[in-house]
C-alpha cells in the first residue's frame, strides 16, 4: 500500500491531497440505491401490489392503501441505506482531517447519494408515466368520472394527499437513513484502513 500523501502548505493554508467529495462513491451509491429500489418495487408488483416507482402511475394511485404507502416507505429506506453505506465505504481516505470533519463529509456523501438517486428516480418515473400508452385515455376517463360524481372527486383528492404524505415521509426518512448509513460506512472504512 502506498504511503499517504502529506498535506501541502500554501500561503499559510494546508491543502488536502484529496477532494472533500468522492463523486465516484456517490454515483456508485446512487446507482445501487436506485437499482435496489427498482428491485423492491418489482418484487412488490410480483406480489400483486401496484407499486409503480413512487406511485407515479394513475393506476397505482387508484389502488393506493396505507399498506402500500408503508411498503413504499420501507423500500425507499432500505435502498437509501444501501446507497449511503456504499458511498461511505467507497470514498477516499482523508488523512490529517479531524474526526468531526470526516463525520460531516460522510453524512454529506449520504445526502448526496439520496439526492442523486431521488432525482434520477423521479426522472425515470416521469418518463415511464409519459410513455405509457393509456396515460391520456386514463386521465380523460378519470376526469369525466370525477366530474360526474363528487364522491369520486373527493376520493381522488384524499388518495392523492395520502400518497403525497407517504412519499414525502419516505423521502425525509430515507435522506436521514442515507446520511447515517454513509457515516457508518465511513467509520467502517476508516477502521479497515487503520488495520492495513
Amino acid at each position: 500500500m502506498p504511503a499517504p500523501t502529506p498535506p501541502v502548505a500554501q500561503g499559510g493554508l494546508i491543502l488536502e491531497p484529496h477532494s472533500a467529495i468522492s463523486w465516484g462513491a456517490i454515483f456508485a451509491g446512487a446507482v445501487a440505491a436506485l437499482a435496489l429500489l427498482m428491485l423492491l418495487t418489482t418484487l412488490g408488483a410480483g406480489f400483486g401490489l401496484k407499486l409503480a416507482p413512487w406511485l407515479a402511475s394513475r393506476d397505482s394511485l387508484q389502488a393506493f392503501t396505507p399498506i402500500v404507502g408503508a411498503l413504499m416507505v420501507a423500500a425507499q429506506v432500505i435502498a437509501a441505506g444501501l446507497g449511503g453505506y456504499l458511498a461511505g465505504r467507497l470514498r477516499v481516505h482523508w488523512p490529517n482531517v479531524h474526526g468531526h470533519e470526516v463525520h460531516f463529509r460522510d453524512t454529506a456523501h449520504g445526502l448526496l447519494v439520496w439526492a442523486l438517486s431521488t432525482l434520477a428516480g423521479m426522472v425515470l418515473a416521469t418518463l415511464l408515466v409519459q410513455g405509457g400508452p393509456s396515460a391520456d385515455a386514463g386521465s380523460a376517463a378519470a376526469a369525466a368520472q370525477a366530474a360526474a360524481d363528487p364522491a369520486v372527486a373527493q376520493r381522488i383528492v384524499n388518495i392523492t394527499a395520502q400518497a403525497a404524505f407517504f412519499t414525502g415521509f419516505g423521502m425525509l426518512l430515507s435522506a436521514f437513513v442515507a446520511a447515517v448509513a454513509a457515516a457508518i460506512g465511513g467509520i467502517r472504512r476508516d477502521e479497515m484502513y487503520g488495520r492495513s
